[in-house]
């Protein structure tokens, strides 16, 4: 299901929208707003310790309570997606990284359900520079996993994190 399921009225005037492009677009023939069902943006850090360790999250929050997760959150507007990683990331672990080297672009759905929304997976490997490790905000635990003993595909909370997680160990080989 898309961002724009349900709507009927002009979020700006209150005019009845336009349905033919629906579900891509919806548009108001009175004020000419269009508007689309983009993926929201979200980014994920890679963070690998000097012993090879990847850090995880264990999420405190739905979707995915108690779920294995890559530290990171969406994107705000007019945010840079790096900006936004070094935001999450001290929100998240509070810790200060820096992003090194692109990892890849994974779509995903933002939870299980059917009206889930659609979402644009950024993920970059990072270091860290600074700050006390300690799980905050909508994480409940933090933990380092060596490469081969990674939380197994069922305990993920996002689909697409298997294949980020099979590209960053390919990649390490």
């Amino acid at each position: 299901m898309n961002v724009l399921h349900g709507w009927r009225f002009c979020p700006r005037c209150s005019a009845e929208l336009d349905l033919d492009r629906a579900p891509t677009s919806v548009s108001c023939p009175a004020c000419e707003l269009v508007v689309y069902a983009n993926p929201k943006p979200t980014v994920c850090a890679l963070i690998v310790d000097d012993a090879g360790r990847l850090l995880l999250g264990r999420r405190a929050i739905e979707p995915f309570a108690g779920f294995w997760d890559l530290p990171g959150g969406f994107v705000e507007e007019g945010e840079h997606p790096l900006d936004a990683l070094r935001r999450e990331l001290l929100e998240e672990t509070g810790l200060e990284i820096e992003p090194g080297a692109f990892h890849g672009v994974w779509m995903d759905t933002y939870g299980p359900a059917a009206d889930a929304g659609s979402i644009l997976n950024m993920y970059w490997e990072a270091r860290i520079v600074s700050g006390t490790m300690q799980a905050a905000d909508d994480v409940s635990e933090l933990r380092w996993f060596a490469a081969d003993d990674l939380p197994p595909n069922a305990e993920l909370a996002f689909t697409t994190f298997a294949d980020a997680l099979a590209a960053w160990r390919k990649k390490r080989s």
